[in-house]
């Protein structure tokens, strides 16, 4: 897997959802704060993002998207200025529709949804999100995008045979296309941080082989000669641009890893050992402890709760 998915499917949790609500101006909208991520399209009509830093309101469009990144409380609305009505949740965790009167004004139908995220263990790939991305629909951009939101609006709007099965993969796959279109946003602005590193040929040739086996047991001038460069040049561009040396990302990589497993899976200890590269479970036992500060079958029977930091 890339580093992208990876990133993504070590901290997801059960299934995410949405709803499709038709709203006639005037109305406003409080969407409460997440332990996950949040998103919010434009289907139809037009209407103001509040964002949650108190910055100015931002215009939405047909077509828009906005995916709040750490859970953060926004809201929406068709003024600026109008009166905010809190959104309950149900049972399902899909956002409850709140009811308004047909009072004369513009209708504007949106997507609103969130996904269930374990922010224990985020990558940095998307801790260094900022809190609200907004993907403004453009002619020409972020074509796979587009296609998923038309496809899920489709789903919402008309139920099929099979919708209820479709609509968690749309979901899983807008939330992949949403960063995508983010990092090659980025990249083509600025060429630092993990925007930089994803577009960086020498830096992201290594990430994909660490990701792709974490339990080989990597050396610098390895990776530096897959990257096609020397050892001090490799390691120099890997640092500046992941946050920390390469071996240290392959460790941290291979205790998110580890972590993800446990908590997921009934993998024997042994096996998760040989996954993420160490030659015995001592090791692993040893190396897992120095991490989170318990032991992997501590970690696993507590249910992933890991111990406090020592002041």
């Amino acid at each position: 897997m890339d580093v992208v998915s990876d990133a993504v499917s070590t901290i997801r949790t059960g299934r995410p959802h949405s709803a499709r609500t038709h709203m006639t101006a005037p109305w406003g909208l409080r969407f409460p704060s997440l332990p996950g991520a949040g998103f919010h399209i434009v289907l139809q009509g037009s209407c103001w993002l509040l964002p949650p830093d108190a910055a100015e309101p931002v215009a939405l469009s047909s077509g828009d998207v906005v995916f709040v990144s750490h859970g953060a409380e926004i809201a929406l609305a068709s003024h600026p200025g109008s009166p905010l009505e809190m959104v309950t949740q149900e049972m399902d965790d899909a956002w409850a529709p709140v009811d308004w009167d047909d009072a004369a004004g513009g209708r504007t139908v949106l997507i609103c949804g969130s996904y269930q995220l374990d922010r224990a263990r985020l990558h940095p790939v998307l801790a260094e999100l900022p809190p609200y991305i907004h993907l403004p629909k453009r002619v020409g951009h972020h074509g796979s995008l587009n296609s998923v939101i038309d496809l899920l609006g489709n789903e919402l709007d008309h139920r099929c045979p099979g919708t209820d099965a479709a609509i968690p993969t749309l979901l899983d796959a807008m939330l992949l296309y949403i960063l995508r279109s983010w990092y090659e946003d980025q990249a083509a602005r600025s060429a630092t941080g993990w925007a930089g590193a994803l577009a960086d040929t020498a830096v992201n040739t290594a990430l994909q082989l660490i990701h792709r086996d974490p339990a080989r047991p990597w050396t610098v001038e390895q990776l530096g000669k897959h990257a096609g460069l020397s050892r001090a040049a490799f390691a120099r561009r890997f640092t500046a641009l992941v946050g920390q040396p390469p071996l240290a990302y392959l460790t941290w990589w291979r205790m998110t890893t580890a972590r993800h497993l446990l908590r997921q899976s009934d993998t024997p200890l042994r096996s998760i050992a040989e996954q993420t590269g160490y030659t015995s479970e001592f090791a692993f036992n040893r190396a897992f402890k120095r991490e989170y500060g318990m032991t992997p079958g501590t970690y696993r029977r507590q249910g992933g709760m890991e111990a406090p930091a020592i002041a």
